[in-house]
């Protein structure tokens, strides 16, 4: 199928759902669903609903308010904890099965509440191949997901939002806070708060996408390979600074940035 077929066929998905409730971060994916389910079902009849957390860094929410009132969508704001979620803290392998179980039980009924049926997140064609219990939790709620359902891929969602003319369209691949925090070490505030201050100073050199990965007290940064040379010359202040907020070690993963890659080792584990 073509790019074209596949934006089509989720036309064909959203316009056979009478309303649409879209679990929003105002990222990439989420933004291009809710742009195309109000094209299709109307205003009336799209809502927008973003969880702020302690793993939600408060620059996306602003951006998430921004994206929803220029799209002209009805966006609410959920104030969530998945630190107070039972086994969230633990970060075992079913960390983002906890976390979306208990973000479906605030937004259920909240949407039903106002007259929405079905609630929806912006999983993609990507995250099928990819170690995501969230999935399965959706699967579970009857959560729909309507862009891996057309087949779409990021770098397609990214092109049509291009054409869509939606700010997103290049924005950075983001995810959530405690996915910095290597498996089985415990999630605490101050961790998710010391991520939050380091990946934010670090972007202020100019690199768009950086995540910097927790091992007890090691930061273990991850940038495009073409950023790298950036953080090498400032490798002196970002040690300094990062060390500031708690860390005891620096480093530069020579392999770059890759989206879920703490999820490796998992899959080490289960193919060994």
């Amino acid at each position: 199928m073509t790019v074209e077929d596949k934006y089509q066929r989720l036309k064909e998905i959203l316009g056979n759902m009478e309303n649409i409730a879209i679990a929003y971060s105002g990222g990439v994916d989420s933004t291009f669903l809710l742009k195309v389910a109000i094209d299709v079902l109307g205003k009336n009849h799209v809502v927008a609903v973003t969880a702020d957390s302690e793993t939600y860094p408060s620059s996306e929410l602003i951006e998430a308010k921004t994206y929803a009132n220029n799209i002209g969508a009805t966006h609410y704001v959920v104030q969530t904890s998945e630190l107070a979620i039972p086994g969230y803290q633990d970060n075992d392998k079913n960390r983002c099965y906890f976390c979306k179980s208990g973000l479906f039980d605030e937004l259920i009924p909240l949407i039903s509440e106002k007259g929405f049926e079905n609630l929806t997140l912006g999983v993609i064609a990507d995250d099928m191949s990819d170690y995501r219990p969230g999935i399965q939790a959706a699967k579970d709620y009857g959560v729909r997901g309507p862009l891996a359902e057309a087949d779409l891929y990021k770098d397609e969602i990214r092109q049509l939002s291009k054409q869509l003319d939606l700010p997103t369209w290049d924005k950075p691949s983001f995810a959530c806070l405690s996915s910095r925090i290597a498996y089985g070490e415990k999630i605490t505030k101050s961790k998710l708060t010391k991520v939050e201050k380091s990946e934010a100073y670090i972007k202020q050199y100019g690199i768009r996408q950086v995540r910097v990965r927790t091992h007890e007290t090691i930061a273990r940064i991850e940038v495009e390979p073409q950023d790298m040379a950036i953080v090498l010359s400032h490798h002196e202040e970002i040690t300094r600074k990062l060390k500031s907020f708690g860390y005891t070690y620096v480093t530069l993963d020579l392999k770059g940035y890759k989206s879920g890659s703490m999820n490796q080792a998992i899959a080490e584990n289960v193919n060994s």
